[in-house]
């Protein structure tokens, strides 16, 4: 129920703008810094050949899991960590059984998927739903984002999240004023019971942690 800071797009694109900004500017100042135009040309080959490798390997997924390996990396993962067992939590609690829980690149890929982390539920029966179920399904796709909020004051993941959470009201005849109410009493009601369960939050994520697949640490 999460992808990587925002959408699977998203994903690709970073590695590949970075790679991309990197060769320009050495082509700009390498001149200026002495640098050999044959030094330039090997370093915008090598970039492409990463890029082409992360892409056959890596779905396009290598730079996150750089990120996790990286110094940082485990404060990566455990925000990962706090988003989806926000998600886990708010499922139990609203009878919506959790097939799997997956946190980190490296994890997602192992199932073919392009996220950072993921909480994977059984879809609605139904496209469309009663209002009841609708407000059951709004607590669970906003808990992640709560979560976030919550230990980190802000949220970087969960658009997919509200775009399905949209999506699931408007395929159920809602229309939109109703649909934003809904959620914003969702939100209010999820905040709170986080709050209270703040230590049960933490701890779920610190288990989550130690089952996630870690690459090879680039830092001590």
């Amino acid at each position: 129920m999460r992808r990587p800071e925002g959408s699977a797009g998203s994903t690709e694109a970073l590695p590949a703008g970075l790679a991309v900004a990197g060769v320009t500017a050495t082509a700009v100042v390498g001149p200026m810094l002495g640098l050999s135009p044959w030094l330039i040309a090997l370093g915008a080959g090598s970039a492409v050949a990463a890029l082409t490798v992360d892409a056959a390997r890596f779905g396009g997924m290598g730079g996150h899991l750089l990120a996790e390996a990286l110094p940082g990396g485990a404060a990566r993962l455990r925000r990962i960590a706090i988003h989806e067992a926000g998600h886990a939590l708010l499922a139990a609690e609203n009878n919506l059984p959790v097939k799997q829980v997956l946190v980190g690149s490296l994890a997602c890929l192992r199932q073919g998927l392009a996220a950072n982390g993921t909480t994977q539920l059984d879809p609605p029966a139904h496209a469309k739903l009663p209002a009841p179920d609708l407000r059951r399904w709004s607590r669970v796709l906003l808990a992640g984002m709560a979560a976030e909020v919550l230990i980190y004051g802000s949220s970087r993941g969960g658009a997919d999240d509200r775009a399905l959470l949209g999506r699931l009201w408007g395929l159920s005849g809602f229309d939109a004023a109703t649909a934003q109410q809904e959620q914003r009493r969702a939100r209010r009601e999820v905040d709170q019971w986080l709050r209270d369960q703040r230590e049960e939050l933490e701890s779920r994520a610190e288990a989550l942690l130690l089952q996630a697949p870690r690459l090879l640490r680039l830092s001590s």
